[in-house]
C-alpha cells in the first residue's frame, strides 16, 4: 500500500507541475511565495473554527466539512508544491519527524498530557 500511496503523490505533484506549467506561473512559484501562499490557506482552513466551542468543531455540517475540505486541499496543495520546489520527499521528512517527536515524547512521560516536551518529568 506505501508504494501505491507514494505513487499517488508523485502524481499529484507531476499534476501540480503541469497545471503551473499550462498557466506559465512556474515564475510565481518561488519557496517564498508558496510558503506565503501555504500561511494564507492555513489561515483560511482555521477561520473556518474561529469562534467554535469543541463540540461545534467536532460535529461539522456537511457544507461546513466540504468548505473545511476545500481548504486542507489548498493547504496540502501548496505543501506539496513547496517541497517539490525544494526538492524535500515529504514522506521521508514525516517518517523523520514522527521519530524525532518519539523520542521528545516517550509514551510513559507523554501519555495523557498536552505538556510540551520541556514540561514532561518522570515524577
Amino acid at each position: 500500500r506505501r508504494s501505491s500511496d507514494l505513487n499517488s503523490l508523485q502524481l499529484l505533484v507531476d499534476a501540480l507541475r503541469a497545471f503551473a506549467a499550462e498557466r506559465q506561473w512556474e515564475q510565481f512559484h518561488t519557496p517564498k511565495n508558496l510558503a506565503c501562499a501555504l500561511s494564507v490557506e492555513v489561515a483560511e482552513l482555521l477561520e473556518h473554527f474561529q469562534w467554535m466551542n469543541e463540540a461545534q468543531s467536532q460535529a461539522l455540517t456537511d457544507s461546513k466539512k466540504a468548505e473545511v475540505s476545500a481548504e486542507a486541499a489548498d493547504v496540502f496543495l501548496y505543501l506539496l508544491q513547496l517541497c517539490d520546489k525544494l526538492d524535500i520527499d515529504l514522506v521521508a521528512a514525516a517518517r523523520a519527524k514522527m521519530q524525532v517527536n518519539a523520542e521528545k515524547y516517550p509514551t510513559a512521560l507523554a501519555r495523557g498530557t498536552a505538556a510540551k516536551y520541556t514540561d514532561l518529568s518522570p515524577e
